[in-house]
């Protein structure tokens, strides 16, 4: 139970190309901390930032009512590693994590230390009811989350996760997986806890432009299937195992009702498409090998106890 004077709430905002917002990113903040029982700070990360939002911040944050934070990175790491940068020196014991265009309200913060509040949950995700955004943006947004549950994680909010809060424990539970060229929301979906949701609706982009980029979405995409699934390897096994029956069962059957008149032709394409698919499942095979031995290298623990009840026996 942090003391009256403590930092109780904290909220972590990357910013890339925000010049134009973080001031009202601020203004905004300033009025959910009128509406909390204790102290919130903001942690802003410019993460190699090309524009002023950091000197904007610099103006405006010591005159601001709440408490704050200003790391900065040496260069554009990408907004997931910006994220645990400010994960790392945040002091509440709440914290949200927002993005600095305003397309998600800061006000949903409130609503999830609320929901923190209540002891119930650790971890609140936003979930998206509906978004004011261009089609072909859109499209291509659904596109990518329905494509992350199917393959990835199905228990993820259909519209995806672009805001959440967590307890102090969860952020340190997630530090502790250092791993590269992962996702930061699959592991967070990884480390379990208690889970709830909270609907909003996603704004228009007002100033600046995304940086979420149809590139930076196929690589987030395949770091999180190489880094959570083992879905290349069996399909690459699938494909090998399968495409040596079928093409056993049609060279045959074409041998044997006297469709295939070339002599020789059914031995040839029998040993060159058995080879072909052999090594196909046989690099399958291997892959999973080596897939189990890449999961043991990341070094995530075996299991992670969220608490620990002890109820002693009464003594006479």
């Amino acid at each position: 139970m942090p003391a009256a004077n403590e930092i109780k709430y904290s909220v972590v905002v990357p910013v890339y190309g925000n010049e134009g917002s973080v001031e009202s990113v601020t203004r905004r903040l300033e009025e959910v901390a009128l509406q909390l029982d204790g102290r919130l700070e903001v942690v802003f990360v410019i993460d190699g930032s090309p524009d002023r939002s950091g000197l904007v911040l610099e103006k405006v944050l010591p005159a601001a009512t709440i408490d704050s934070q200003l790391v900065y990175h040496s260069r554009n790491f990408g907004s997931f590693a910006a994220i645990r940068s400010g994960l790392a020196v945040a002091r509440g014991e709440m914290i949200g994590v927002m993005a600095a265009d305003l397309q998600e309200p800061p006000e949903l913060m409130l609503s999830f230390f609320e929901t923190m509040a209540t002891g119930e949950f650790d971890v609140v995700v936003g979930r998206r009811e509906s978004r004011d955004d261009p089609a072909l943006s859109s499209f291509l947004s659904r596109s990518f989350w329905n494509l992350y549950r199917r393959w990835i994680e199905p228990e993820i909010p259909r519209g995806g996760v672009d805001v959440f809060g967590c307890t102090r424990d969860v952020a340190r539970q997630l530090l502790t997986l250092g791993e590269s060229h992962s996702s930061l929301v699959g592991l967070l979906f990884w480390v379990g806890y208690r889970r709830a949701e909270v609907p909003y609706s996603r704004s228009r982009r007002e100033q600046g432009k995304s940086g979420w980029t149809m590139h930076r979405r196929i690589r987030y995409l395949l770091d999180s299937v190489f880094s959570f699934t083992d879905l290349p390897i069996s399909a690459l096994t699938g494909i090998g195992a399968g495409g040596m029956a079928l093409a056993s069962i049609v060279v045959f059957v074409g041998w044997w009702t006297d469709r295939i008149a070339v002599g020789g032709y059914t031995p040839l394409m029998l040993t060159i498409l058995l080879s072909t698919f052999s090594l196909l499942y046989g690099l399958g095979v291997v892959g999973s090998y080596v897939w189990r031995t890449y999961e043991n290298s990341k070094g995530r623990p075996a299991s992670i106890v969220m608490s620990n009840k002890v109820f002693d026996r009464a003594l006479d």
